[in-house]
């Protein structure tokens, strides 16, 4: 039986993913199953865990590793489980040495905060993905009061522009029209690099060096980093696609100081108005977390209004997680029932937006990338139904609506 991976949590893990089964294939690893794990809440630590049982219950024969930011912060609990055979950390998931003599240590995880660089893993291949990923930046110096994933990711580091763009070459020459650029902090790209290019300049030079690239994607990013250089490529290059998912977390002033966040709740605002005065077409998600401790009922009405007044469509929405390690593990928490009340009530208002987004969307026309099973994006990645071949590009109108397995997507004729 060959190698298989299970991954959880964001597109960078998405990315190291196809990477891990690149490295242990290299190591002929065989009838094995690598977990890649995420950390950023309690309940995607308790998935993976969930995951690792069902795995080992499917398949007693198989050998089981696990990796990823949940193994890097709590490797003695996986450890722990008697369905795991091997805990690696994020740094070891990446080389092909760390999948051979696997009958030694059953840890082997290094101080992340020792790394200093981000090599690329040169990754070509995204099986049964429409869009590539490339993993640009890792890692995070700042500290969030609730996060746990620079201790799981390290520093930050930038891979260099020139390894990027042949990156990027690869992956077209696979025949993807579509990269997304991801990374831990991806707006602090370059910071660490000689001459600090920014996230701009490496969208540029992207652009101007593959121009067989149809279509460039940014993944989440933090708006007070956006600097004049990205907010020239969002300007200027009609590749750079106009959809942009923030790391807002909350839209009450106190909350984000208490969670340590550089920005304001009128900053964000500010910035989707500077981005719409550039790209009207443009549309935005984000991140936000209900139930932080300390909010009280008009904190949190804060964030329910930020998705009008930021004009947010797409939100990732978490109930507060206390992460062991973190400052705000130790703030006066709110009760479970309510965390869980406001993260509903923070959703249905996401929902509602993104219903009203769509449904202002009929009669307009658009230039849709086709995925498998009949779905397409628009360049705002807002799903459409219709059905052609995967990776062909349909100029379609806008119809109506329908009711999906995701929720309501977009229907088109050409």
């Amino acid at each position: 039986m060959t190698v298989e991976v299970v991954s959880f949590g964001c597109r960078l893990n998405t990315y190291e993913s196809e990477a891990i089964l690149d490295r242990a294939r290299e190591a002929q690893l065989r009838n094995t199953v690598v977990v890649n794990t995420c950390a950023v809440t309690g309940e995607a630590v308790r998935q993976s865990r969930q995951a690792i049982r069902r795995l080992k219950r499917e398949q007693p024969e198989r050998r089981i590793i696990v990796t990823g930011c949940g193994a890097q912060v709590q490797p003695q609990t996986y450890a722990a489980m008697p369905e795991v055979d091997v805990v690696l950390g994020n740094a070891e998931k990446l080389t092909a040495a760390a999948y051979t003599g696997l009958a030694g240590e059953k840890i082997r995880v290094t101080d992340i905060m020792e790394l200093r660089q981000t090599t690329s893993q040169m990754v070509d291949h995204f099986d049964g993905k429409t869009r590539a990923f490339l993993a640009v930046q890792n890692g995070c110096d700042h500290r969030c009061t609730f996060c746990i994933i620079p201790f799981g990711r390290g520093p930050s580091r930038s891979v260099p522009m020139g390894v990027v763009v042949e990156e990027a070459r690869r992956v077209v020459e696979q025949g993807f029209a579509e990269i997304v650029l991801t990374g831990v902090d991806l707006t602090s790209y370059g910071a660490d690099l000689p001459g600090t290019p920014g996230l701009g300049t490496l969208v540029r030079k992207i652009l101007k060096l593959v121009p067989e690239l149809k279509r460039l994607r940014l993944s989440s990013i933090d708006s007070i980093e956006a600097d004049d250089g990205l907010m020239r490529a969002i300007a200027e290059e009609e590749r750079l696609m106009p959809h942009f998912h923030l790391s807002a977390q909350s839209g009450d002033d106190m909350i984000l100081k208490r969670m340590k966040r550089r920005h304001t709740r009128t900053d964000t605002i500010a910035f989707c108005d500077a981005v719409r005065r550039l790209r009207p077409d443009a549309a935005f998600g984000a991140d936000l977390i209900a139930g932080f401790p300390t909010e009280n009922e008009a904190m949190f009405a804060g964030s329910l209004a930020l998705v009008d007044d930021a004009g947010l469509s797409q939100l990732h929405v978490f109930g507060f997680s206390p992460r062991e390690g973190t400052p705000a593990a130790k703030m006066p928490q709110l009760p479970r029932a309510l965390v869980k009340e406001r993260a509903a009530r923070l959703r249905a208002k996401g929902e509602a937006a993104r219903h009203a987004r769509l449904d202002g969307m009929k009669g307009t026309r658009h230039t849709v990338l086709m995925e498998r099973g009949g779905i397409g994006r628009t360049p705002c990645f807002t799903p459409v139904k219709f059905d052609a071949p995967h990776g062909t590009f349909l100029a379609l109108t806008i119809t109506g609506t329908i009711t999906g397995r995701s929720g309501a997507i977009l229907l088109g004729t050409p």
